[in-house]
């Protein structure tokens, strides 16, 4: 097939969350049939909520910046699906993607033939073969792997990491993972396996206690002083026992402070030297979280797409701009705790241009507006003309656009 087919043929097998089939029977015996390019070489595994993103680009950067060879497997993408399978940070190019899919999708179709696995692997399943096949096509050294969703049962956890990485826990997919914390988070440690090395970030009390390695390094041991605050980033001193690193972040937002530190700190478990460590997370970029993306008006890409994303944005806001003209264009998905994040976020807006994703699972922006009122609204049946709706916007406005990564992927290449 050609790189259009392929990605045709992927979304043909249904949107990735709505067809999720958690399990990890399927996608095992299909990575055997491939030679289990899993194992090719170490792998840095990271689970959470939210911050997962932003975390594997630091590791993935300092291990760059220390000479490995990195590959980078991720998830959503923002605009290509090429942009969730890189290797030394740059995406793979459409004739890689699609090679990676003609092998995967070859073996598939066999293995259903022959009765070995009970349906095609889902849209998941099928590109996460593909960035093992890639990586190993690529005799990467080291692979940063993030869980989609969940993770005792995620497609990814078919790694035997070097080490495991484990975010902020928080309330999210609750269809699929469960309602309450202390449901959450077993799935979640789904990903820690006996006698490998465990770097845990900050966690609610009531699930600290379900997490439980026999070599666990928690963030919370560290301590943090000279801290500054920046709009476009943070920096500070983290330190424990002999150790000391400094840490320069160029992700905005106060949670990149302990995103930051956890990256840093699951580096120095990798046995990164402290120099590369800071000039690694130094280079870190990820785009749609909290990305500057024009300056005049200011217009930032956020995909808060639960609560905790969510009051991360609005501590944002209020530690920036208070007091500024803020104008917010919002779009979310219907699975989503819309009011947990309305309320977060609507009292801080002057503005609120109302939109949906071309998704099948978006909210309709009508809806949003039943649901969640605001004084002051405007209601843009794509994201395209949510976009033109700002262009006019006075040039002291800050303008968020947020509520899902879909928004934000539809928006940025009109952007920039």
């Amino acid at each position: 097939m050609d790189f259009s087919s392929s990605v045709r043929y992927l979304y043909s097998l249904g949107n990735e969350v709505k067809t999720i089939k958690l399990g990890l029977e399927r996608i095992r015996r299909l990575l055997l049939a491939m030679g289990d390019p899993q194992f090719a070489c170490p792998v840095i595994h990271v689970a959470g909520t939210n911050g997962k993103g932003s975390v594997c680009s630091m590791i993935e950067a300092g291990l760059r910046e220390a000479g490995y060879k990195t590959g980078f497997y991720t998830s959503p993408h923002l605009v290509s699906p090429t942009e969730r399978v890189r290797i030394d940070g740059v995406p793979v190019s459409e004739a890689d993607f699609t090679r990676a899919f003609d092998a995967v999708h070859a073996i598939s179709n066999q293995l259903v033939e022959q009765g070995e696995i009970d349906c095609h692997p889902t849209y998941f399943e099928t590109v996460t073969a593909m960035a093992f096949w890639l990586f190993r096509e690529a005799r990467v050294d080291r692979m940063v792997i993030e869980v989609g969703l969940g993770g005792r049962l995620d497609a990814t956890n078919v790694v035997m990491p070097a080490l495991s990485v484990i975010t902020p826990v928080d309330v999210d997919h609750q269809q699929f993972l469960g309602e309450t914390l202390r449901e959450i988070a077993p799935e979640k440690a789904g990903i820690i396996k006996p006698g490998r090395p465990v770097v845990l970030g900050q966690q609610h009390e009531e699930v600290r206690d379900l997490f439980v390695a026999d070599d666990l390094e928690d963030v919370t041991t560290w301590q943090i002083s000279n801290l500054e605050l920046r709009v476009d980033g943070c920096s500070y001193v983290a330190s424990k026992g002999s150790v000391s690193l400094q840490v320069d972040c160029p992700l905005a937002g106060g949670h990149q402070v302990g995103n930051s530190l956890i990256a840093a700190v699951a580096l120095t478990k990798l046995g990164i030297a402290p120099e590369r460590i800071h000039a690694g997370i130094a280079k870190a970029f990820w785009p749609g979280r909290l990305e500057l993306i024009r300056r005049n008006p200011m217009i930032y890409l956020d995909g808060a797409h639960n609560p905790a994303a969510a009051r991360r944005l609005r501590e944002f806001i209020e530690r920036h701009f208070l007091g500024r003209e803020i104008w917010l264009v919002f779009g979310v998905m219907r699975d989503k705790v819309l009011s947990e994040i309305t309320n977060e976020l609507f009292p801080l807006a002057h503005k609120v241009f109302l939109t949906r994703a071309d998704q099948q699972r978006s909210l309709e922006p009508e809806t949003i507006r039943d649901l969640a009122p605001h004084p002051d609204t405007t209601i843009c049946p794509s994201v395209a003309s949510a976009v033109q709706a700002i262009e006019n916007a006075p040039s002291d406005t800050i303008v968020f656009i947020t509520g899902s990564l879909f928004v934000v992927g539809e928006a940025r290449p009109l952007l920039q």
